[in-house]
C-alpha cells in the first residue's frame, strides 16, 4: 500500500474536489490528482494560496484546475447548494472528495477547553463535511466510480489526553465515514474510506509538536500513494477501512 505505483493515467477524465487545497496535504493531492490526469477543483479559504495550487498544476500543464474559495468556518447549507449548482453547471458530475480542511483547535484539558473553539472546530472538521457530503451526493451519484476520502488520525481512533476537540471530530469523521460506506455501499457506485496521515510535515503539526525537528518527517508529497490508491479505480472494492498513510512504527 505505501508502495503503491499509481498508473500514469489513473485519474483520467476523473473531476476531484480537494477541501484544504491551498497548503499542506491537500496543495500535494491537489497537485498530485491533476499529475495523474485529474480535474481537481480546489477549495480552500485562502484564494491567495488557491491561485498559487493552481498556477502550479496549470505550469506543469496538467488539466485545468478550478478555483473555489469558501471559509468552512463561516459557510451555510446555502453554500454548499451553490458550490454543487457550479459543479454541475460546469462538470455535470463528481468523481472524488478528499475531506482534507481541518482546525487543530486548542492542546490543553477538556476542563479548560475554550468553548467557542470546541464549536468552530467541530463546526469546520464534521459539520462542514456533513453539508458537504449532502450537497454533493446527487453528482457523485452520476459518476461510474466515486470515491469519498475523509481524513483522520491515530488521535481519532483511539483518544489521548490535551487533544481536545481535534480528537473528538476525528471520531465523528471515523463515524461518518463508516455510516456512508453502511448505506451506500450496496446500492450506489460511491465507496468511502478514510486516511490516517500520520505524522507529517505541516504546519498543523508544527502547531501540535512545536520541540519537534519537522526535518526527521516525511513530506506532503511523500504519502501521496495512499490518497491516489484510493481516489482511482485500483480501490473500487475498499469500502468502509481506515487505512494509514505510513507504516506504522513498532
Amino acid at each position: 500500500m505505501f508502495d503503491y505505483k499509481a498508473p500514469e493515467q489513473l485519474l483520467k477524465d476523473k473531476v476531484i474536489l480537494v477541501t484544504g487545497a491551498g497548503d499542506g496535504i491537500g496543495k500535494a493531492a491537489a497537485i498530485t490528482y491533476a499529475q495523474y490526469g485529474a480535474t481537481v477543483i480546489l477549495l480552500g479559504r485562502t484564494a491567495k494560496k488557491l491561485d498559487i495550487v493552481y498556477d502550479i498544476i496549470k505550469e506543469q500543464g496538467y488539466p485545468e484546475a478550478a478555483i473555489v474559495p469558501l471559509n468552512l468556518d463561516g459557510a451555510g447549507e446555502h453554500d454548499y447548494s451553490e458550490l454543487a449548482n457550479t459543479i454541475k453547471s460546469e462538470f455535470g458530475h463528481l468523481d472524488g472528495v478528499l475531506h482534507n480542511a481541518s482546525l487543530l483547535g486548542e492542546r490543553t484539558p477538556l476542563s479548560a477547553y475554550d468553548a467557542n473553539t470546541f464549536e468552530q472546530v467541530m463546526k469546520v472538521n464534521v459539520h462542514s463535511q456533513f453539508l458537504l457530503n449532502q450537497a454533493l451526493l446527487p453528482l457523485l451519484e452520476k459518476s461510474p466510480n466515486a470515491s469519498i476520502v475523509f481524513t483522520t488520525s491515530s488521535v481519532g481512533r483511539k483518544a489521548r489526553a490535551y487533544w481536545g476537540a481535534y480528537a473528538i471530530s476525528k471520531f465523528a469523521t471515523e463515524a461518518m465515514m463508516q455510516l456512508l460506506a453502511d448505506e451506500l455501499g450496496n446500492i450506489s457506485n460511491i465507496r468511502s474510506n478514510a486516511i490516517n496521515p500520520g505524522a507529517t510535515r505541516t504546519q498543523m503539526r508544527a502547531a501540535a509538536y512545536p520541540a519537534e525537528n519537522p526535518e526527521t518527517l516525511p513530506t506532503p508529497e511523500e504519502i501521496m500513494p495512499v490518497y491516489l490508491y484510493l481516489m482511482g479505480n485500483d480501490s473500487l472494492n475498499i469500502n468502509g477501512q481506515s487505512l494509514d498513510a505510513q507504516a506504522q512504527k513498532a
